[in-house]
């Protein structure tokens, strides 16, 4: 079940201009996802960092870490690519979730500033052994700005 592009967040518009993001490729920006179930959907204009989310419990999962690949400017518009994720359940099933959210695990101020999410449509459940691979699109990049 593919996700939707990934939607973004009204305070990262914000979070981008003030400075509080570095997208460069290295140790210094550390892109994690977070999964909320349907019940707790993600909301654009309400929601700025992880702590407005409501996260299911990550029992089970593997590690959450999204590895930046380039971070670059090309003929005016900027694009960053990420690596793919695989999610894998171990050791019992998943909680169910529908959205995947990205957030930036390094600033402290604001901490855990949200990026944007991506909606599988219907909640998704792993069971013990299974994986869900976050197929983040090397071409396109998760984030595009051009003016």
């Amino acid at each position: 079940m593919p996700a939707s592009t990934l939607t973004t967040y009204q305070a990262f518009k914000e979070h981008l201009a003030e400075g509080v993001h570095s997208f460069a490729s290295d140790a210094t920006c550390t892109l994690t996802v977070a999964l909320c179930a349907a019940a707790n959907a993600p909301n654009v204009s309400t929601h700025a960092v992880l702590a407005d989310i409501t996260q299911i419990s990550y029992t089970n999962l593997s590690a959450r870490v999204v590895s930046v690949t380039t971070s670059t400017q090309s003929a005016g518009t900027y694009k960053l690519v990420v690596g793919d994720l695989t999610l894998s359940a171990s050791g019992g099933a998943a909680a169910a979730f529908r959205y995947v959210v990205l957030y930036n695990d390094d600033p402290t101020s604001p901490a855990d500033p949200l990026i944007g999410y991506l909606d599988y449509g219907a909640d998704i459940t792993l069971a013990d052994g299974e994986s869900l691979l976050l197929d983040f699109s090397a071409a396109n990049g998760i984030l595009q700005i051009s003016g």
